[in-house]
């Protein structure tokens, strides 16, 4: 079963994992988070699943986040506003976000992948 994978592709740790998990023989049904960023429902679907806490979701060193001066934000916003902001830009997501419908990564940690996707 093919692993959905959202990426940016200009971003270097999106291709890192790309080819980690290519070299690994994943299938990958690729989803530019840009231009198709996940819906609200997507995204509590894939938190639900991650066992992360939401602002793990937020890309934090991005130009998006410090322009809206998210990262006070973040620590005071309910559940559903940071749900609500994240389905605004997927710019505002950290990525690569790897689902094969049960598990979840964020992010490219190649221990995680060895632990997730091996």
């Amino acid at each position: 079963m093919a692993l959905t994978f959202y990426s940016y592709p200009k971003c270097g740790t999106c291709r890192k994992a790309k080819k980690w998990l290519e070299e690994n023989e994943k299938e990958l049904n690729e989803i530019h988070i840009v231009e198709n960023p996940p819906s609200k429902e997507d995204i509590k679907g894939l938190y639900e699943k991650s066992g992360l806490p939401l602002k793990k979701f937020f890309n934090t060193s991005g130009k998006k986040y410090r322009e809206l001066g998210l990262k006070d934000k973040v620590n005071s916003a309910s559940d559903e506003e940071l749900l609500e902001i994240l389905s605004s830009d997927g710019m505002l997501l950290k990525r690569p976000i790897v689902t094969d419908g049960n598990q979840v990564t964020i992010g490219f940690k190649e221990e995680n992948f060895e632990k997730t996707w091996k």
